[in-house]
């Protein structure tokens, strides 16, 4: 909304104004305004879920310190849903396509989250929203974000070409590359693209109508049809991977403070067209935007965690979770960096493995043996180091690093081909 305003006023010439227009300038503000509300009236918010009783139901699992945690504010994550809403729709361009898909994730999974969080708390039921209402909101989001991106004419990639493509429609752009000389035009034109970012391929690019060239003249429709699918999965997964890793005090927050920084750099980069020429990877006009995004969900994280840390003030609960999960998987997947995910975010990768092989092994031994058995103490595989006796912040401190490193690695491959 300040952003409207502000442009406005610097066509009256009003000092400072056209400081608005500056990608750059809008993510300070949005990251410090982030942060001012999630810190401020985080606590306002904590009182108020504490006033009305909103508080963990814990069950006795023989966790250290696990009791203590009972009656600890659950549904904080209202907290970081307003620390990213606000910044964004003051200072981000809410015309935007990839802005407005953003803040439809963020709602629409975080209404999820809270409903299961409601059944929870006030229905007493700890088994909360059934799992198939809960799957089925995930691919309702999927749809909605991989048909938008099918269908809004604004979704495009800017391809170079080549002057023997001359009788395309393209157009001459000065692009400004610092590995040529000043005023070099090179011919470009947008359109729809399949492709996507992935290491070790010619180019770091992967287009999904390679998987389906068997279709002839229906290969693009179907190769849309792959990327749908592949957008449904990536954010159902995503965001019961972040569910799931939320076990430990600041262990989902940090670890999503840092997945949403490094995300940060790849839209950046991606959106920015002398960067994205000069690392080779595609560049996506007006996704640049989604900075100002990040920059606030990076506020909004770290805000958090100044009540969240151990030990912790308030839980984000699924409200916060879910939304968490799934805006990185769409936030990733608008940027055509999903493939990198599995390195990106291997935290939840881990986590969600865990305890899918913890209930695939105690179910086929059951089955077996007459009696189930345990790859680890317990899963999700923050809690099996729990219960070998490792003090919590501990678990959760080498968790980040290991996120860390995940995060450099996923950076380097930009230039590994």
């Amino acid at each position: 909304m300040l952003y409207y305003l502000f442009r406005y006023l610097n066509q009256l010439d009003f000092p400072g104004a056209g400081m608005f227009e500056y990608i750059s300038f809008r993510s300070a503000l949005a990251i410090m305004t982030s942060l001012f509300i999630a810190t401020v009236f985080g606590k306002k918010i904590i009182l108020l879920l504490q006033k009305q009783q909103i508080g963990e139901i814990v069950r006795d699992l023989g966790l250290a310190g696990q009791m203590e945690k009972k009656g600890t504010p659950t549904m904080g994550g209202i907290i970081i849903i307003i620390s990213i809403l606000i910044p964004v729709l003051l200072f981000a361009k809410l015309d935007n396509v990839y802005i407005i898909l953003m803040i439809i994730t963020t709602i629409w999974l975080g209404l999820i989250g809270f409903i299961d969080d409601y059944i929870k708390v006030f229905k007493k039921d700890k088994a909360g929203l059934s799992g198939k209402l809960k799957v089925a909101g995930q691919i309702g989001l999927g749809l909605i974000v991989g048909l938008t991106l099918y269908i809004n004419d604004d979704v495009v990639v800017r391809e170079k070409t080549s002057m023997s493509e001359i009788g395309i429609q393209t157009e001459l752009v000065d692009e400004g590359f610092t590995s040529q000389a000043p005023g070099t035009t090179r011919l470009t034109t947008d359109e729809k693209s399949t492709k996507t970012t992935i290491p070790f391929f010619k180019n770091n690019e992967f287009d999904y109508e390679s998987l389906v060239a068997f279709g002839g003249e229906y290969a693009p429709m179907l190769a849309w049809l792959v990327f749908i699918i592949i957008t449904i999965f990536i954010v159902t997964a995503v965001s019961n991977g972040a569910n799931i890793t939320d076990g430990l005090d600041g262990l989902a927050t940090g670890s999503s403070a840092i997945i949403g920084a490094t995300l940060g750099i790849l839209a950046y980069v991606s959106g920015h067209v002398v960067y994205a020429d000069y690392l080779n990877i595609m560049y996506i006009p007006n996704s640049g935007e989604l900075v100002i995004f990040i920059a606030a969900f990076i506020g909004a994280t770290i805000g958090f965690m100044w009540y969240n840390s151990y030990p912790a003030q308030v839980f984000m609960g699924d409200t916060g979770s879910l939304s968490l999960g799934g805006i990185i998987a769409v936030f990733a997947i608008v940027i055509h960096k999903e493939l990198l995910i599995p390195v990106l975010c291997g935290i939840f990768l881990v986590e969600n493995i865990s305890v899918m092989m913890q209930v695939s092994w105690f179910k086929y031994t059951r089955k077996k043996y007459g009696e189930g058995r345990r790859i680890f103490k317990m899963a999700p595989l923050h809690h099996h180091y729990q219960m070998k006796g490792y003090p919590e912040p501990k678990i959760v401190t080498r968790f980040w690093i290991i996120g860390i490193f995940l995060a450099i690695i996923t950076i380097v491959t930009l230039k590994i081909r």
